[in-house]
């Protein structure tokens, strides 16, 4: 196909999808042509751009010929795009399991069996319809002007004590994810209330010193490496150490009671039209912990039970009904108040 013939195609596919009736947040989109080109695979994704952007050049050089239209969204508006209003992908790639489970639960996800799927471990895959491809810990990052390597809490019992007998240093200066509106901090949220109660004495902790609320991870790891913020609580770790590569002014903590642990999911969604590379796809993500340059060029850690197995502390969430529970409306609701009632509050 002649240059010039793939670029009216490609203008005449962007015209009609940003014609269509979606209403889901698109936070970002980029093509990443291929000329010649032989076929698009579409992906809607959660992942940043300077994330994937390496595992989608890698994939190209691998298979020529195929365009990589990305679009970037949250990982609620992920759920909405696909569960809600039918938007058409070839792949969902999301750091929410719970939302990225009920799809495949509810029937959104093509069965599909990997070609490396025996290497990888049985709570890797779900049903043949959800494939794991990288474990990423919940971290806290704290700021360097106000602690100096090895000085921050250790544990949540730490935390909460610092942050009662130091109010004033402390008031206005914790952030942490606003659960109503990311999904991923949503899925933290829930699996630290089933792993302790030190979680809810946490929260009201917080809440008396006006936590600042946010949507992603990016924003927090920049307001605590600026000094805005003291500290960060449930950051994604991956984001927080790749931007550490290249962002002074902060430090991250694995809590040593217990570190949840997200693995982030790729699934061919049902109505998926190009399945083909759609499939390509699956094969290269889920063989990423063979490629150790890409893996130290995206910041992504790859599957890998021997790192669990060393950090006892590592708690993978595990797929099953169990992810399912707080998405149950009734509980869901439940949850959002105890949690409002917790962190929303007014300061003295």
């Amino acid at each position: 196909m002649r240059v010039a013939d793939f670029s009216l195609r490609l203008i005449a596919a962007m015209a009609l999808w940003t014609s269509a009736a979606l209403s889901f947040e698109v936070e970002n989109r980029q093509i990443y042509a291929a000329t010649p080109e032989t076929s698009v695979l579409r992906i809607i994704s959660t992942a940043d751009r300077a994330v994937f952007e390496p595992i989608i050049a890698a994939f190209q050089t691998s298979n020529p010929g195929i365009s990589v239209d990305y679009t970037i969204t949250g990982t609620t508006d992920l759920m909405q795009a696909i569960y809600e209003e039918g938007a058409v992908f070839d792949l969902a790639i999301s750091s929410a399991m719970d939302l990225q489970t009920k799809l495949a639960n509810d029937g959104f996800a093509q069965s599909y069996s990997p070609a490396n799927a025996a290497s990888l471990p049985d709570w890797a895959i779900w049903r043949d319809q959800l494939f794991a491809f990288t474990q990423e810990p919940a971290v806290m990052v704290v700021s360097n002007k106000f602690f100096a390597k090895g000085e921050a809490p250790q544990t949540r019992a730490a935390l909460i004590a610092l942050l009662r007998e130091n109010p004033d240093i402390f008031r206005g200066r914790i952030g942490t994810y606003d659960v109503r509106r990311s999904g991923f901090g949503y899925l933290m949220a829930t699996q630290d209330s089933r792993t302790s109660e030190t979680f809810w004495r946490l929260m009201e902790v917080m809440g008396r010193l006006d936590a600042q609320l946010y949507c992603c991870s990016g924003d927090m790891i920049a307001d605590v490496a600026s000094g805005k913020l003291a500290l960060a609580y449930n950051v994604l770790g991956s984001y927080a150490a790749s931007e550490l590569a290249n962002t002074s002014g902060f430090h991250i903590v694995e809590l040593t009671d217990f570190v949840n642990v997200m693995l982030r999911t790729v699934l061919i969604p049902i109505d998926a039209e190009n399945v083909t590379d759609a499939r390509a796809m699956v094969d290269f993500l889920t063989a990423l912990r063979t490629r150790p340059d890409l893996v130290a060029a995206s910041g992504l850690p790859p599957v890998d039970t021997s790192a669990l197995q060393n950090n006892p502390a590592l708690r993978p969430i595990r797929f099953g009904p169990g992810l399912l529970v707080f998405l149950d409306q009734l509980k869901e609701d439940k949850f959002l108040r105890s949690w409002e009632n917790s962190i929303v509050q007014e300061t003295p």
